[in-house]
C-alpha cells in the first residue's frame, strides 16, 4: 500500500463518521439525538395511602389499581372536576340531543363560570401591566384616587357646621404630590 492510498484511506475514515453524523438515523443510534417520552403516554399514578382496614390482602403485581380508575376516567376528571349538575333547557330538544348533552357533561356545567374566567383574566392583566410599569417607569405606581388633607378637611366642616353652611360648600383641601426630579428615585 503506497502512502497516497493510506493517505486516502485514512481522511475517508476520518470523513465518514463527520458525514454520517448528518443522517438523522445515525445520530439517534450513536446517541446524539434525544429521545424524550412521549408526554402523551405519561400517566400520574394514584398516592399510595393506608388501606382503612389491616385484613386486606395485598395487591398483585400487575393487577389494576382500583383507585386510579381507567385513562378515560381521570381524563373526565380533570377536565369536568367536581362540578355540581345544572340542569340542561329541554325546550326545543329531542332525546337524541338530550342523551348526547349528557354524554359530553353539559349537564354539570358550571353556572358562574363567566365571572371566574373574568376574575382569573383580570388578575393576569395587572400582574402583566405592573411588570410593564416597572420596565418603563422604573418606580411604583401612584396609588388611584386623590389624597385628601384629613386635618384640613375635619377643620373645613367644623367651621361649616358652625356657620350653618352645607357639607358639601367650599373646596375640598387635597394633598398636592410634589413632581419628582427627572433622576429622582431611579438609583434607589
Amino acid at each position: 500500500m503506497t502512502t497516497r492510498s493510506a493517505f486516502r484511506l485514512f481522511a475517508l475514515a476520518a470523513l465518514l463518521p463527520v458525514a454520517l453524523s448528518a443522517c438523522t438515523d445515525v445520530k439517534r443510534s450513536l446517541g446524539y439525538e434525544k429521545q424524550p417520552p412521549d408526554e402523551f403516554q405519561v400517566v400520574q399514578r394514584a398516592p399510595l395511602s393506608m388501606p382503612p382496614e389491616f385484613s386486606l390482602r395485598p395487591p398483585q403485581p400487575g393487577a389494576a389499581r382500583p383507585q386510579e380508575g381507567t385513562t378515560r376516567d381521570q381524563a373526565r376528571q380533570v377536565l369536568v372536576g367536581g362540578r355540581t349538575s345544572t340542569p340542561i333547557s329541554t325546550a326545543g330538544r329531542s332525546n337524541g340531543d338530550m342523551a348526547l348533552l349528557k354524554r359530553v357533561g353539559a349537564d354539570t356545567i358550571q353556572p358562574d363560570i363567566r365571572v371566574l374566567v373574568n376574575k382569573e383574566n383580570q388578575a393576569l392583566a395587572d400582574a402583566e401591566k405592573s411588570f410593564q410599569d416597572r420596565v418603563v417607569f422604573w418606580r411604583k405606581a401612584e396609588p388611584p384616587g386623590v389624597a385628601v388633607d384629613a386635618a384640613k378637611e375635619t377643620q373645613r366642616l367644623r367651621e361649616n357646621q358652625a356657620l350653618g353652611k352645607s357639607v358639601s360648600e367650599g373646596e375640598t383641601p387635597q394633598i398636592q404630590r410634589r413632581k419628582k426630579a427627572w433622576l429622582e428615585g431611579v438609583f434607589n
